[in-house]
């Protein structure tokens, strides 16, 4: 049988898994995540199973939560929006300001209707003044016209335009998505460009392991519903790995637990993610998945994802209770062992605060920040602020104080810091989890006394001893994650989140979690589902939760890298939708083609046009994803509506058809 290699390269650990088909897990490991060097991370991993192989591998296939931890703090590479025919206030819907400046935003005019028709020219020679002023500036373009899932015809020639003036990446928005939502499309489109170098990194970083040791076998790299792409293809549409690691940990947990129903949370360093299993397989978003603040076009995992993991940043809310995440930091714990230095540093700050650490936010005394090395940071393209505050920075850990006592203007520079953080230029390190469970002797990976030391800072904030702060970071990440699973489970149902209603519904859900032990009376709730725990940290936290919530927990052999299982076992889905509608009155009927559009004057003879269309790019697409031989399912759905109230008769609406390709992938040489 084959043997299979499993990388699941998440914001901490880097899991690498040996696979025989027929004996199951031979090999497993975790190291760090190396986000200055991703390769370091993978060949750590990877050079750790590599002895329990014993014949050559024949497919290595990632998982990554790369692409959903970039998305949910706020990180990505600078892009250009061009928009074809739209007009400037559809996209306040969706914030787009949030993710990119107005002056990287192109208005072109053209785009379609929603028949496929021209709706004004486009004016190429605007768009060629655009692309050529906004090249310098940005890494990738995001092309979305109005309309391109009827016709792609616009997006297709500033995409052509874009190519021959700048050889950067371009991403259109009707490749992404079959659906109609011009702004959510546009979104999607960002997200996908802003992704793209940090998805290219990570590729290149395994592709040189592999050389490195010699693997000659195809890569892989899961989508955000489960399936599997190959890596080039995966390099053009990074947004579809969106919920990947996920995804993977919920293939992984049916194929530990062999449980067909049950919820599975999936713990990391930046993370957590909750997903439904229902008869063996994912439940599906398919109106989109939501990533923090963002709802996407990519058909994904029906995925709740929380900004909570182990390596998640502690803070104070404004009533000044502990809350864990959503940023992520470098534990403590770890620090101490990366730089011992920053031990004696905090010492010294534990002893001996200034005023000014006294006047902010506790934690500060533990609090470092670092620069990172890659080579696509230029500094030169700062502004007179960023280059100020980077040259204050150095690859060695920076002292919040030290750092702020460097700065003309500190309190001014606050927001030129978050961004830089935010686009991962600067590393923080901070008190975490993590940190709390090496205090409580509970986890050890790291410096104890470091973690200790930060404990003691906040502690001494807060009028407590520092193990009990500690606890109380524990039963806080236990909270948020027993929230995190109710969340999901009313989700499944139809239901906002229970503690959304108001006062009352936090209420319920903090006597139900056992948040509030001082009250008249008592709140219940039994999961009606199991809990399958996938992660490194999951047995730290999660137990509690399934006894809080009074259902069954498996915590499966593997669990601790259990994406990078699902990684391997799962299949290549590839899937086209072409829609037919009714024109003019029903004179024609008119297929919106992956490439165009076409009239027809009879229904079936679109509908048999439509389908050989949709069977030939799907087995195309499968292929290029890397399918070995795939087969191929066509359906056919008709749409009709009443004719009018209280009509028995029924109009056409539209007819759509789907071809969907699975198969397994290729698998490289056994010699």
């Amino acid at each position: 049988m084959a043997v299979l290699l499993g990388i699941d390269t998440g914001g901490t650990y880097t899991d690498a898994v040996l696979l025989d088909e027929k004996q199951g897990v031979l090999g497993k490991a975790k190291a760090l995540t190396t986000r200055h060097d991703l390769s370091i991370g993978i060949q750590n991993a990877i050079e750790k199973v590599l002895p329990f192989c014993s014949s050559p591998i024949q497919l290595v296939s990632l998982s990554t939560t790369l692409a959903t931890n970039a998305i949910v703090e706020g990180q990505g590479s600078p892009v250009c929006l061009i928009l074809i025919g739209y007009d400037a206030d559809t996209l306040n819907e969706i914030k787009i300001d949030k993710l990119i400046p107005p002056q990287a935003i192109v208005y072109l005019s053209g785009g379609h209707t929603v028949n496929g028709e021209e709706q004004a020219p486009l004016d190429l020679a605007e768009a060629e003044r655009a692309i050529l002023n906004q090249a310098p500036h940005v890494s990738a373009f995001a092309i979305s016209g109005y309309f391109s899932v009827r016709n792609p015809r616009h997006e297709l020639q500033v995409r052509a335009l874009t190519r021959r003036l700048t050889h950067k990446p371009v991403t259109c928005g009707h490749e992404l998505t079959s659906h109609l939502h011009a702004p959510r499309r546009a979104l999607t489109t960002v997200l996908n460009a802003r992704l793209i170098p940090l998805l290219a990194r990570l590729i290149q970083s395994v592709q040189k392991v592999l050389d490195q040791n010699n693997i000659q076998a195809p890569l892989m790299v899961v989508k955000g519903d489960g399936s599997l792409m190959e890596a080039n293809m995966a390099l053009e549409r990074p947004v579809e790995t969106i919920c990947s690691g996920p995804a993977a940990s919920s293939i992984g947990a049916q194929y530990l637990c062999r449980q067909e129903n049950v919820i599975v949370i999936d713990m990391g360093g930046t993370t957590t993610d909750i997903a439904v299993l229902q008869g063996a397989q994912p439940v599906l978003n398919t109106d989109g998945a939501f990533v923090g603040n963002w709802q996407t076009m990519v058909e994904a995992i029906d995925m709740h994802t929380t900004g909570l993991g182990g390596d998640s940043e502690i803070r104070l809310n404004e009533n000044n209770q502990i809350v864990v995440g959503p940023q992520r930091v470098i534990p403590l714990s770890l620090l101490g062992v990366q730089f011992p230095q920053v031990i004696e540093l905090m010492r010294v700050k534990l002893k001996r605060k200034s005023a000014f650490e006294r006047s902010v936010q506790p934690g500060v005394s533990c609090r470092f920040y670092l620069r990172q090395s890659r080579p696509e940071i230029n500094p030169e393209a700062f502004s007179a602020s960023q280059r100020e505050i980077w040259n204050q920075l150095d690859n060695q850990p920076t002292h919040y104080v030290q750092l702020m006592a460097g700065l003309k203007y500190p309190t001014i520079y606050q927001r030129d810091l978050g961004d830089m953080i935010g686009q991962g230029i600067i590393a923080v390190s901070g008190f975490t989890p993590t940190d709390a469970l090496h205090v409580l002797e509970r986890y050890s990976n790291g410096s104890e006394e470091a973690a200790r030391l930060g404990a003691q800072s906040w502690a001494k904030h807060l009028s407590v001893e520092a193990d009990e702060f500690c606890r109380q970071v524990i039963r806080q990440v236990e909270y948020q994650a027993g929230k995190a699973v109710l969340s999901a489970a009313f989700a499944g149902e139809g239901y906002p989140a229970p503690d959304s209603r108001g006062d009352l519904g936090e209420l319920l859900v903090d006597q139900a979690l056992g948040a509030r032990t001082s009250s008249a009376f008592r709140v219940d709730v039994s999961l009606q589902r199991p809990l399958a725990a996938i992660g490194a940290p999951v047995c730290a936290y999660i137990p509690e939760v399934a006894h809080q919530l009074k259902t069954r927990l498996y915590l499966p052999e593997h669990a601790e890298v259990g994406n990078a299982i699902g990684a391997v076992v799962g299949s290549i889905l590839q899937t086209v939708h072409i829609a037919i509608r009714a024109i003019n009155g029903g004179v024609c009927f008119r297929a919106f083609l992956p490439d165009g559009i076409r009239d027809f004057p009879d229904l079936e003879e679109a509908v048999t046009f439509a389908q050989e269309i949709a069977r030939t790019t799907c087995t195309e697409r499968a292929h290029l994803a890397g399918a070995q031989a795939a087969q191929i399912k066509l359906n056919r759905r008709d749409h009709f509506a009443k004719a009018g109230s209280g009509s028995l008769e029924k109009v056409f609406v539209e007819t759509v058809i789907t071809a969907s390709a699975v198969g397994r992938p290729r698998l490289g040489s056994s010699d």
